[in-house]
């Protein structure tokens, strides 16, 4: 069934999104639903036109794209270098989003979204969110066929 009219996708937590088409809207017993094809898709587009703004993030674009990379406000605030009541504050729009912030969180989410690699990628970030988190006060090394490598210590 298509629609010629558009469907306000509000479900995505923006105010602005509208589909022209790629949906359907089906009858149940409770009501008419919506069913989106390729969801996944669409928030890759919705997350790169967000990134892609030549103007700063509003709270609830911040929101999506943490939300789409995967991220607890506490761990993106780690990741950022901020607290996670910093990046609830900002995307409830109580305060402006530090401008470091917003354009360090359109280059994760560029990269998570076109790497070829998004494994090394998710993993780099999780370690990068975690760095303030360990304290280290050495680090060993062992020499093997593949050269010296870094062991992991047993606390």
């Amino acid at each position: 069934m298509k629609s010629k009219e558009r469907y306000h996708y509000r479900e995505c937590g923006l105010d602005s999104v509208y589909l022209r088409n790629g949906f359907e809207r089906q009858p149940t017993k409770y009501g008419e639903t919506i069913t989106i094809h390729n969801i996944d898709g669409l928030h890759r587009a919705i997350g790169l036109y967000l990134i892609g703004k030549k103007k700063p993030l509003s709270g609830r674009e911040f929101r999506f794209l943490r939300h789409e990379l995967g991220f607890s406000q506490t761990t993106l605030g780690r990741l950022l270098g901020k607290s996670g009541q910093s990046v609830a504050r900002w995307e409830k729009d109580q305060c402006a989003i530090d401008s470091t912030a917003d354009r360090l969180l359109r280059v994760i989410y560029e990269l998570k979204a076109t790497s070829s690699s998004k494994s090394k990628i998710s993993r780099l970030l999780e370690e990068l969110a975690e760095y303030d988190s360990i304290d280290v006060d050495s680090v060993q090394f062992v020499e093997d066929k593949q050269g010296w490598q870094q062991e992991e210590l047993v606390a």
